[in-house]
């Protein structure tokens, strides 16, 4: 992180400066909210937590070395030196959007409903093939991590790629006045956070905010196959990418290589490209074509985007592809809707052997909600799934759209009902995708099948 001294922290905040006044002048070097963190040159963020309070530690913090404190309420003499503010969340984004005004790089936001942060990841493996670049980590990407990411800029990078997440109105306006980003990436408009946003063009107009700060002169990277998207045109420069020709950046040729991942050729302006994406799905092709695009604009060579398509690594529990002696995992508990669990279902058709899907609930769909898991299961049985597992409330019409379509198919009313049954329902030689939204910890069946 580029350092700021405790004066400047005052100034972007607007807070209140409690403490000896030659304080002002120490340096911060990095911020945390982690008490455990806290040493010299950090500037620890106290938040009301639902478990603890962080104000309960600002002494402690300084005590080991830390060199000012944020706070939502005035400090005792020994929590001092601290900056005091109205709301340490809003103080955070501040802090965020000033530290990033001090960089004139280009900065790529990356939104949408479905592969948000494999497309964020897919954006910086292209963009580190000739610039240092900076990115989100994990998918530190909503009001809390935004701030974290954009506070990471130091004087090293050349571009950054940070992901934008939302629920609900509002959300992305506030995150683009932090960002203030100059290439915006969209995915997929789908169903997600529908609950909030109540429907396909109550999504696009919420995420569409990220447009309303943008110059004329910036860009709009669009997924041209999306209905939603095709047809929108934000108020900068637009390129569009997709399978269908009509889209600037088109992919042909597509082969899936199971899980050895996806070859296909790039085709844009004029020139083509082979490019070989080492990670499970045919989905990933859409994001292979958002780093194209990104990189072309920024200059890159065809060469140097089929180099950093190549070095793409899968992050965390999204689409992992993991071999047992007797069965082939795909792990992809992470998150769910109806949009990503219906690729998953397309690229396990592509895998050896018996396949199965083990399901589970798909959060904030709004009140179409079981509507939406019973076409999920019939998706499942369309595409030739051999077993349909699912387990949870809403998953219930899950099993139930998908015996209707007629697939074989189990219901369990929860994970460890399930967990209990799955050595009589999977056998060698299977492949099984496992997939629910994040809160179902869906990841517990996948060690149990590992452990098979």
């Amino acid at each position: 992180m580029k350092h700021f001294t405790v004066e400047q922290l005052v100034g972007a905040t607007g807070g209140r400066f409690y403490g000896d006044p030659a304080a002002r002048a120490r340096e911060i070097a990095f911020v945390t909210s982690d008490s455990r963190q806290a040493a010299p040159g950090a500037l620890f963020a106290a938040f009301v937590g639902a478990r603890a309070d962080g104000h309960d530690f600002m002494a402690q913090c300084l005590a080991n070395g830390a060199a000012c404190c944020l706070s939502e309420r005035a400090p005792h003499p020994e929590e001092q030196p601290c900056v005091q503010v109205d709301s340490t969340l809003r103080a955070m984004g501040a802090l965020a959007a000033w530290h990033r005004s001090r960089f004139d790089i280009p900065v790529v936001g990356v939104t949408g409903s479905v592969g948000k942060t494999t497309t964020k990841e897919m954006i910086a493996a292209v963009l580190s093939a000739r610039f240092n670049t900076h990115k989100t980590e994990k998918n530190f990407n909503n009001e809390l991590g935004v701030p974290r990411t954009l506070l990471n800029l130091d004087d090293e990078h050349q571009v950054s790629v940070v992901e934008m997440g939302i629920s609900d109105f509002g959300e992305m306006r506030r995150l683009t006045r932090m960002v203030r980003p100059t290439i915006a990436v969209m995915s997929v408009i789908g169903d997600s956070h529908l609950e909030f946003l109540g429907d396909h063009a109550g999504v696009l107009r919420a995420k569409g905010e990220i447009f309303e700060s943008m110059s004329p002169d910036c860009l709009a990277v669009l997924n041209g196959d999306d209905g939603m998207l095709r047809d929108f045109h934000p108020p900068v420069r637009r390129i569009t990418y997709g399978m269908n020709e009509g889209n600037d950046f088109v992919a042909q040729d597509v082969e899936n290589l199971g899980v050895d991942g996806v070859r296909c050729v790039i085709r844009h302006h004029g020139q083509s490209f082979e490019a070989r994406i080492p990670a499970f799905g045919v989905h990933m092709v859409y994001a292979a074509l958002a780093g194209t695009a990104v990189g072309w604009s920024l200059g890159m060579t065809d060469a140097e985007i089929a180099q950093g398509i190549s070095r793409y690594q899968t992050v965390g529990d999204r689409a992992r592809v993991l071999k047992t002696e007797k069965l082939t995992v795909v792990s992809d508990c992470y998150n769910a809707n109806p949009s990503s669990t219906a690729a998953a279902i397309d690229s396990l058709k592509m895998l050896p052997g018996r396949r199965v899907c083990i399901l589970g609930d798909m959060l904030e769909l709004g009140e179409n909600t079981a509507a939406l898991h019973a076409q999920v299961g019939g998706r499942a049985a369309q595409s030739g799934i051999d077993l349909v597992i699912a387990a949870g409330a809403l998953s219930r019409n899950t099993f139930e759209g998908a015996k209707a379509a007629g697939a074989r198919a189990v219901w369990f009313e929860n994970k460890a009902q399930l967990i209990d049954a799955l050595s009589g329902l999977v056998q060698a030689g299977d492949s099984v995708l496992v997939k629910a939204s994040h809160s179902m910890a869906f990841e517990e069946i996948t060690q149990k099948l590992l452990e098979m």
